[in-house]
C-alpha cells in the first residue's frame, strides 16, 4: 500500500476526504492524489502526518499504525503541555471536567 492509499483509509477512518485534508494543512487542492506519480515534499508529508497524528515512517509504509488511546484517563496522562507550557495536574483535572461536562449524556 502507496502513501496516498494509507491517506486514503485515514481519511475514512476520520470521515474526511482529500481536499479537506489539503485545505487544513494548507497544501494545493490535488496535491495528495498527484503522490502517486510525483515525490511528495517532506514538509508536506509531516503536515499530513501530523493531520492524522501518525508518523512519516507510517505513512511510506516503514512502520505500523500506532493507534491512538481513546481512553480520557489515558490522553489527559499523555498531554504534558499545550501551547508550548508545561501542563500542571489541575490543568487537566480542569480538561476532563470539561470533556467529562461536555461529552455526558446528560
Amino acid at each position: 500500500m502507496g502513501i496516498v492509499e494509507r491517506i486514503k483509509k485515514l481519511c475514512e477512518d476520520h470521515h474526511t476526504n482529500f481536499a479537506e485534508v489539503e485545505r487544513r494543512v494548507g497544501i494545493s487542492n490535488g496535491q495528495i492524489r498527484r503522490w502517486n506519480t510525483v515525490s511528495p515534499k517532506l514538509e508536506n508529508v509531516e503536515k499530513v502526518a501530523d493531520y492524522f497524528g501518525v508518523t512519516v515512517d507510517y505513512l511510506r509504509g516503514k512502520e505500523p499504525k500506532k493507534d491512538l488511546p481513546t481512553d480520557l484517563d489515558e490522553i489527559l496522562d499523555g498531554m504534558m503541555s499545550f501551547d508550548g507550557k508545561p501542563m500542571t495536574d489541575n490543568d487537566r483535572e480542569s480538561i476532563r471536567a470539561y470533556l467529562e461536562g461536555r461529552f455526558s449524556n446528560k
